[in-house]
């Protein structure tokens, strides 16, 4: 082997494995390059739902003299309550009953300080209906007060609309939110002539349930019990690559 072959094999080798260490560099530059160019979007999704479970609570009140005689009027007005009920088609295992209770009422002194004296006695009892008939639910809330022109002390609450097949509604519209982010950003990376990527990160937001075409949101997320009509809205913050 003459001097110049001697040197022509470790020098191609070496010109080999600079050109290979370029290519490879390139590559990896270019890998990088691309991973840290994304693009962050919002997607969000809304669903509109009806309430399937209509809540109405209410409490009767009685005040007397004496403990017992405030306590059996309150026992006496429950009877009628239940008469009411079940004349607007509400069955008993859609009733619930709750105990009675009491509290003493002190008489005030002219200066406004309670003194020790019982000016009368005051007995409450609790009653609950539910209902899949919602609309039900609101005549209901609109009629029980009809109960004092009988002479019976009554207080009926807001009604409540509930969904009960709230998660799996949940997990339909955030899916749908996933959707609207990836479709977003696939738009703005046609439109700058780039192609989108990966799904880098995800963020979801709270969930938004509202009356029906209502605007009020709240950052710790809304559930309304006070509509018949809902809307269900979902939001999320995705971040894709683009190249």
């Amino acid at each position: 082997m003459n001097e110049k072959s001697k040197y022509l094999i470790p020098v191609s080798v070496l010109a080999g494995a600079l050109v290979l260490s370029v290519i490879i560099f390139s590559l990896v530059w270019k890998s990088a390059r691309n991973a840290d160019q994304t693009i962050t979007v919002t997607g969000s999704a809304k669903k509109a739902t009806t309430s399937d479970l209509g809540i109405l609570r209410a409490t009767l009140q009685a005040a007397g003299q004496e403990r017992k005689s405030a306590y059996q009027i309150v026992q006496q007005q429950m009877p009628v309550v239940l008469k009411f009920l079940s004349d607007k088609g509400f069955a008993k295992e859609q009733i619930e009953v709750f105990g009675i209770n009491g509290y003493p009422v002190f008489e005030v002194a002219s200066n406004g300080t309670p003194t020790q004296n019982v000016a009368r006695y005051v007995y409450n009892q609790r009653f609950e209906i539910k209902s899949q008939d919602v609309s039900k639910i609101k005549e209901l809330s609109l009629s029980l007060s009809s109960l004092v022109e009988k002479g019976l002390d009554i207080n009926v609450e807001q009604p409540e609309y509930l969904y009960t097949k709230l998660d799996d509604l949940k997990i339909e519209v955030q899916a749908a939110a996933s959707k609207n982010a990836m479709e977003r950003a696939a738009k703005i990376a046609e439109a700058t002539g780039r192609n989108l990527g990966t799904l880098r990160s995800a963020r979801m937001g709270v969930i938004q349930i509202t009356p029906h075409n209502s605007n009020v949101i709240s950052d710790l997320g809304m559930n309304d019990a006070t509509s018949i009509e809902k809307e269900i809205t979902a939001v999320i913050s995705a971040s894709f690559e683009i190249k």
